[in-house]
């Protein structure tokens, strides 16, 4: 097997550890985003979105991943690691992985509206560069973090719809259920 192959391989492995931590996210009523932080081929460092659960703006799945890979290194410089990330980060997310200096970053699915890895800005290869560039792949598992956060926000609609109707004082979906 060559070396990109081999890379693939382990890309695709430790995007489902994302994948997971994404799940915790899903289970708490967060945004269903994963991340982990791998060095030598062994995850370092995990996190998922804790943002209502926290009540922080900034804990992002990346933010808390990025701080608990630091505090485990003992050395806020990344070097050598790389963070894989359910969805592309946002700018607030990538100014961090400039700031923190992996060598890369994989991401399952693109943001074109928000993303700052390549979807609406790129900070991780900007021209002007900043202080550090990182190199990025995406796609790994696209469909399945598709699905989770398609799968999330589709629930989330059908709630506020229901509230709405108890607010209202309309029959809900359990009133119509024999």
């Amino acid at each position: 097997m060559d070396d990109t192959a081999m890379e693939l391989m382990d890309d695709e492995y430790f995007m489902h550890q994302a994948l997971r931590e994404a799940r915790k996210a899903y289970q708490a009523n967060e945004v269903p985003i994963g991340a982990v932080i791998v060095k030598e081929q062994r995850v370092i460092a995990r996190g998922w979105n804790q943002v209502e659960t926290l009540k922080d703006a900034t804990a992002h799945a990346e933010m808390l991943a990025l701080t608990a890979a630091q505090s485990i290194l003992g050395d806020w410089r990344l070097e050598g690691c790389t963070l894989y990330v359910t969805k592309e980060p946002c700018p607030m997310c990538a100014g961090a992985i400039v700031h923190c200096r992996p060598d890369r970053v994989v991401f399952a699915l693109p943001d074109p509206k928000a993303g700052a890895c390549g979807g609406w800005i790129n900070l991780l290869d900007s021209n002007p560069p900043l202080n550090h560039a990182c190199a990025t792949s995406y796609g790994v598992c696209e469909d399945e973090a598709r699905e989770l956060l398609v799968g999330f926000f589709r629930e989330a609609r059908k709630k506020r719809k229901e509230k709405l109707k108890i607010l209202k004082g309309l029959p809900t979906q359990d009133d119509l259920t024999p």
